[in-house]
């Protein structure tokens, strides 16, 4: 039975897109999110300078898939490619899984796009898979348990 407090290991997550069915890949990167600093001082104040919260930021998410006959990850880009940002976005979420295959902590994703499609580099003197990687932008991320 798996330590439900202790880490979970890196290597066992679902992908869940909303409206793309495929949710297999072999890695994910978690992006940072952060909060922008704004340096603020009045000319009457002591010569310190008083740090304001800033506007959000969020770092891209990378997904690293092998290549399957599927098109659904590229035809997602393809609407994007077409400048049609507001029709390509979805909620987007990247789950950890315990060593029994149980759900643990939970990040989700909102308003998600394609922002760059990078098919696999192929070579016929080589046996390995064939990998397609794609990069997405996202406007918010919440951790739940």
């Amino acid at each position: 039975m798996p330590d439900r407090h202790g880490p979970f290991r890196n290597h066992r997550f679902l992908l869940e897109v909303d409206g793309i069915a495929e949710a297999a890949f072999s890695e994910a990167s978690i992006p940072e999110a952060s909060a922008g600093v704004v340096e603020y001082r009045e000319g009457n104040e002591p010569p310190t300078v008083r740090k304001l919260k800033g506007l959000n930021s969020y770092g891209n998410i990378t997904l690293s898939k092998g290549v399957t006959e599927s098109t659904e990850l590229y035809d997602w880009w393809t609407l994007v490619e077409q400048g049609k940002v507001d029709e390509a976005r979805r909620s987007a979420a990247i789950i950890v899984l315990d060593e029994e295959g149980n759900p643990g902590p939970r990040y989700q994703f909102r308003d998600v796009w394609i922002r760059q499609y990078d098919a696999p580099d192929l070579d016929a003197t080589g046996d390995a898979v064939a990998i397609e990687s794609i990069e997405l932008v996202h406007e918010g991320m919440e951790r739940a348990a």
